[in-house]
């Protein structure tokens, strides 16, 4: 019967997962409760105590040793101490036997409820240890129920929720799914320990590097920042702590299979490598990758950059939806103003005066008033003569009429060559002379041709004989002299048009 109780326990501590002393004492602490309620009363105190080896039980009540006796359910006098244990003293505990023959059926069923309560106290207890030094790490759990503001998964040995604000917008999740997830509460209810896990986490790409990249999980390589967009796309930035390691490199693998498989975890998701850089230029220009740099100027007392990038680069560099530009500003911690390099120019070049309007009711400035201009005679010959004006007290004297000056033209000798007429200047230059323009091409196109119309008939078609001659049609002339008449006709348009060719149409299409 021992053995089997003994038996059981290794059993029942195999099921729960627990160890085989945290079984014995839960036992243990449920005997006392089923003892004081069927053989003791309620003030004594008493432990049971189970062999751990022939699993035998026993019950001890605990009493104190006293000189004088009060209360005997819970003093014992000092002389009968003394037999027990022979160096007790006054006020110390001694356990006496107090063993009951059999424990009744109430005893029994209190004990089994007992046991039941602590041995589900020692599991969630087992839980919370186990699963809060899993905190910040990633676990692996599968799909088992799907409600509308949660999932529940299957982690082990408890359940995990999945809520709704940490699902990433996109994913579709079916049960019996597996799906690697990152812990991040382990809670304390009344129904036991609440697991919380996070797909959308920005650490759940941390860890995953770690998984898969063996040069982060040593520390050769350490990821500095990680912005994260879930779903979307991800950026991380890393640094190599060893001299001749390229971190970029270790985390995209040989032809990427590395990152691929994160990307395939992730469903999907983009993911940027960058190096990270004690600079803060080079580690903006590096966190707008896979945009190309021009420039970059930071104020570090706001804490902002201003970027110039190519023309062609600038929707690039933004990202769709300023995705780009957003996961850079998140990464660096700093906020970024990106330019097109013809905006930054047109900044640099100077701006034209601006015009204050007047209002109405005002007077405009008048502009300055011209200086005046002394003039200064050249020679003193030069000077005009003065001329007198007679005034009312003087008479007008009479001028005497200036004489003729005869001028001596020499002769000249006749002109050699051809004589030019001389033209007045007003009419050379601003007189245009008629320019007769004459055609000296024409096209064939500027022509309209007459086209040949084809009589109908009426009588019967032509037949054709084995010959191949053709018969004459209703009209009275056969298809080779129409079609010699048209040669003729266009050999005279060719003589108008100065001997140019065209190019005589098909019989057949008409």
């Amino acid at each position: 019967m021992k053995s089997e109780f003994l038996m059981a326990i290794t059993q029942l501590a195999a099921e729960k997962n627990l160890p085989k002393e945290v079984i014995l004492s839960a036992v243990e602490t449920a005997l006392v409760t089923a003892y004081k309620k069927e053989s003791f009363s309620p003030t004594q105190n008493i432990s049971v105590k189970i062999n751990r080896n022939t699993g035998e039980v026993k019950v001890y009540l605990l009493k104190t040793a006293a000189e004088t006796v009060a209360d005997p359910g819970r003093e014992i006098p000092l002389p009968e101490a003394k037999k027990l244990n022979q160096q007790v003293q006054v006020g110390e505990v001694v356990e006496v036997e107090a063993t009951p023959q059999n424990a009744g059926r109430i005893a029994a069923q209190t004990a089994k409820q007992v046991v039941l309560q602590r041995l589900r106290e020692a599991e969630h207890d087992a839980i919370f240890e186990e699963y809060h030094g899993k905190e910040a790490d990633i676990v692996s759990g599968i799909v088992q129920r799907i409600e509308p503001k949660q999932i529940v998964l299957e982690l082990g040995r408890t359940q995990g929720i999945l809520p709704l604000v940490e699902q990433v917008r996109g994913e579709r999740y079916r049960v019996g799914q597996r799906m690697k997830l990152y812990l991040m509460e382990v809670v304390r209810t009344p129904k036991g320990p609440q697991v919380l896990v996070s797909r959308a986490h920005r650490n759940l790409l941390r860890r995953l590097l770690e998984l898969e990249v063996p040069e982060i999980f040593n520390g050769l390589v350490e990821v500095k920042a990680i912005a994260r967009e879930a779903g979307f796309r991800s950026k991380v930035a890393v640094a190599a702590r060893q001299p001749g390691i390229d971190p970029v490199g270790c985390c995209v693998g040989q032809r990427g299979i590395r990152i691929q498989n994160i990307v395939n975890e992730l469903n999907g998701e983009k993911i940027d490598i960058v190096l990270w850089d004690a600079g803060s230029s080079a580690f903006v220009a590096n966190a707008l990758s896979p945009a190309q740099v021009l420039s970059v100027n930071v104020v570090d007392a706001d804490k902002a950059a201003t970027v110039v990038v190519p023309d062609r680069q600038l929707s690039l560099a933004i990202g769709k939806d300023g995705q780009n530009a957003r996961l850079a500003a998140k990464l660096t911690g700093w906020r970024i103003d990106i330019k097109s390099s013809s905006a930054a120019e047109a900044e640099k070049a100077p701006q034209p005066e601006v015009v204050q309007p007047v209002e109405a009711g005002t007077e405009a400035p008048l502009p300055p008033a011209p200086q005046p201009v002394e003039a200064v005679p050249v020679a003193a010959a030069a000077a005009p003569a003065e001329i007198a004006v007679p005034t009312a007290a003087q008479e007008p004297r009479p001028v005497a009429a200036p004489e003729p000056v005869t001028a001596a033209v020499a002769p000249t000798a006749p002109p050699q060559g051809p004589v030019t007429v001389g033209v007045p200047v007003e009419e050379a230059f601003f007189t245009p002379k008629p320019v007769e323009v004459k055609s000296q091409l024409r096209f064939a196109e500027d022509l309209q041709v007459r086209r040949v119309v084809k009589p109908e008939v009426v009588g019967k078609k032509p037949k054709k004989r084995g010959g191949g001659r053709e018969e004459p049609g209703a009209g009275g002339e056969s298809k080779a002299k129409k079609v010699r008449r048209k040669e003729d006709y266009l050999d005279e348009v060719e003589e108008e048009l100065g001997g140019e060719q065209i190019g005589a149409e098909d019989p057949q299409g008409g």
